[in-house]
């Protein structure tokens, strides 16, 4: 059967994931202040999460879903508390506002498939690595870098294995990282624009999708 979910927000989303084991619930930020959680079967607001914000950039739900972290554009010259926020999903608490403290915005994050780790990409033009649970500390000794970001929202994603992290590139390029050793493997010229996605098959770990700014997506095998 066919389901259509319907309702407005007072501000643009930006964001959105699914609840990784409730498949009726997601949640959705943007341009707000407030990220919300939202159930599709009664379309109504289940929970509202308020940070001192102007935009939230991603979510990303930690393993089993009951944290989950938004990454926002709290940045000034003082301060780099807000950058990432994680909170608690069932009481909407905040649980730590202090996990990443370099001055620079993380447009996406994503959480590696088989250990408690997960990634920001950074507009530092690298990509750190943390410790997916509390407190979340930064691994200092493994950097991601040699890429681009240059204010672009360039997405990065474990391969299946979790043995490769990917990332576009605002050159167009594309980079493969040993997740381990944190090393570029090897890069491809993808596109003329900047690269913002690289994808990762589900089920043939051969196959990859990249799409650009200007709306071209390549299927590369």
């Amino acid at each position: 059967g066919k389901q259509i979910f319907s309702s407005k927000t007072e501000f643009r989303i930006s964001a959105l994931k699914f609840h990784p084991t409730e498949s009726n619930v997601f949640i959705c930020g943007g341009f707000s202040p407030e990220v919300k959680a939202w159930d599709i079967r009664t379309s109504k607001v289940l929970r509202v999460y308020k940070a001192a914000v102007q935009q939230t950039l991603d979510i990303l739900f930690l393993p089993e879903g009951r944290e989950f972290l938004t990454s926002t554009d709290a940045v000034s010259r003082d301060s780099a508390d807000r950058t990432i926020i994680a909170w608690d999903f069932q009481s909407a608490a905040k649980i730590s506002n202090q996990i990443f403290h370099e001055r620079y915005t993380c447009p996406s994050l994503t959480l590696h498939p088989k250990e408690s780790v997960f990634v920001a990409q950074t507009n530092g033009n690298y990509m750190a690595l943390f410790s997916a649970q509390r407190p979340y500390r930064i691994n200092k000794k493994k950097r991601y870098e040699g890429h681009k970001v240059e204010g672009f929202a360039v997405g990065c994603e474990f391969s299946p294995d979790g043995t490769l992290l990917v990332t576009g590139s605002s050159d167009g390029k594309v980079f493969f990282y040993n997740y381990h050793t944190s090393r570029i493997i090897r890069t491809l010229s993808a596109h003329k624009e900047a690269c913002v996605s690289a994808i990762f098959h589900p089920v043939l770990p051969s196959l990859l999708a990249t799409c650009d700014w200007a709306g071209e997506i390549k299927i590369w095998q």
